[in-house]
């Protein structure tokens, strides 16, 4: 009689197998995940920084980007400044909200730590002038895998250097 299929010893092979694979390509497909999700949030942010930007433009007033809850990481909202106290008055009309799907640790310096603000002609304010640097970090190490980039005339450039940074250790 002959025999069709396969044997038991055939099909644990088989799964032993399965299983070695996936055990070895598994961190592989995490750290390619995780790699996605921070290029795609500094997309995002950069994108959202630039939209305030034009807001402000074509609005002719004073537009704000600011975190959630003041984290960048959670997302982000774009406001139009009325009542000129920012996100702290919530009867300020809100534009676009963004908020994050995965936790993306994402870290200010002084001048960026939780919003920029836009005149209205485009220009980052801060005490008369405003430039700095948004750094998204690497899950498990402090450094900076993309940077979102404000020049003080208000243009926004995404650069994927990566550095060290010590505002990562933040996490």
């Amino acid at each position: 009689m002959h025999q069709r299929g396969f044997s038991l010893i055939e099909l644990l092979m088989g799964l032993t197998i399965v299983g070695i694979v996936l055990l070895l390509v598994s961190p592989a497909f995490a750290a390619l995940t995780e790699s996605n999700h921070r290029e795609e949030a500094a997309k995002s942010l950069a994108s959202g920084i630039r939209n305030a930007r034009s807001a402000a433009i074509t609005r002719n007033q004073t537009v704000i980007i600011h975190g959630i809850n003041n984290d960048w990481g959670q997302g982000w909202r774009i406001i139009v400044d009325v009542s000129g106290r920012g996100q702290e008055d919530s009867s300020n009309p809100l534009l676009v909200e963004h908020k994050s799907s995965t936790r993306v640790s994402i870290f200010g310096n002084q001048h960026v730590q939780t919003s920029v603000r836009f005149s209205h002609l485009g220009e980052p304010l801060y005490g008369g002038f405003q430039s700095g640097t948004l750094h998204v970090c690497a899950a498990r190490e402090p450094v900076s895998q993309y940077q979102v980039v404000l020049a003080s005339s208000g243009r926004v450039s995404l650069r994927s250097k990566k550095t060290a940074q010590a505002l990562c250790e933040q996490r």
